[in-house]
């Protein structure tokens, strides 16, 4: 009667609340960390230090994966169970490693990194060769965004604010090419991260340790390295909107081209009872 009724967890809640606190911490360095290095560097060194940025973020996800792959070496109930009581080993299915113990690690990095923020100065004097003009175009900003509120129609100037940049930016067509671009790259990375260490698993017979680390070595360095030569290259050749435009179409042509080659790369299905072959 007692196995009538499976245990419930509730843990998913700790760990979505958990990921949408360390979304929200982390979400604002991309946008005010490109305006600041915008704001305070000279002209032809800001696509460097973007870079830079952008590089700096990829390895984040290389480092979680070689952090996955040794935890997914530790018995998940390590500390609580004898190691030398345990029988199975990471090749076993019913192996489970050790991920909770990346969430205290990650977490108490992130922790430690943040606290010299708080020493920042709220100010810095803007360098030679910075862009000066964005201070006025800042200030002709505020002026039309004070028309906007004296013309306003809705009851909430924040709402009314929304909608007029929301309104000029979707408007920007450049802007939103770009946007629709870049959620295609990233639907398509996203789900080649997800997936790809299910396919070695299943298909090459790996553990999951050796697969998230085969993953965190051979893919994310290379996006690294691409992003920083990127910003390189257009510091060299000083390019404007129009040649990164023709820059990026170039590059991201050569790199879907070189894609198709998948296809041709393969494994045959294992041969699973009832499913590719029958039970005889």
């Amino acid at each position: 009667a007692g196995c009538g009724k499976e245990p419930s967890s509730y843990m998913w809640i700790y760990i979505l609340l958990g990921n949408m606190l360390r979304g929200i911490g982390e979400t604002p360095i991309t946008p005010l960390g490109i305006s600041y290095l915008d704001d305070f560097a000279k002209e032809e060194n800001v696509p460097v230090y973007v870079a830079c940025l952008h590089t700096i973020a990829m390895m984040g996800p290389m480092f979680g994966f070689l952090l996955g792959s040794l935890c997914a070496k530790l018995y998940v109930d390590i500390g609580f169970v004898d190691s030398g009581s345990i029988t199975i080993t990471p090749q076993d299915s019913r192996w489970v490693g050790a991920w909770w113990l990346g969430f205290l690690i990650a977490g108490t990095t992130n922790f430690l990194s943040a606290i010299p923020f708080c020493f920042l100065p709220k100010s810095l004097k803007k360098p030679e060769g910075a862009n000066n003009d964005k201070k006025k175009n800042f200030a002709m900003f505020c002026r039309v965004l004070s028309s906007n509120y004296n013309h306003a129609s809705f009851k909430c100037p924040f709402l009314s604010d929304f909608y007029t940049s929301m309104k000029k930016v979707l408007s920007n067509r450049m802007y939103f090419t770009l946007l629709c671009c870049s959620l295609l790259q990233f639907s398509s990375f996203i789900g080649f991260l997800t997936y790809k260490p299910k396919y070695m698993e299943q298909q090459y017979g790996q553990s999951t340790s050796k697969s998230n680390f085969l993953i965190g070595i051979t893919s994310l360095p290379p996006v690294g390295i691409g992003i920083f030569l990127g910003g390189l290259i257009m510091k060299k050749y000083k390019m404007g909107i129009i040649g990164a435009t023709k820059f990026s179409f170039t590059m991201s042509f050569v790199a879907y081209a070189i894609s198709f080659l998948h296809f041709f790369v393969g494994c045959d299905n294992y041969a699973v009872a009832g499913m590719t072959v029958s039970y005889e």
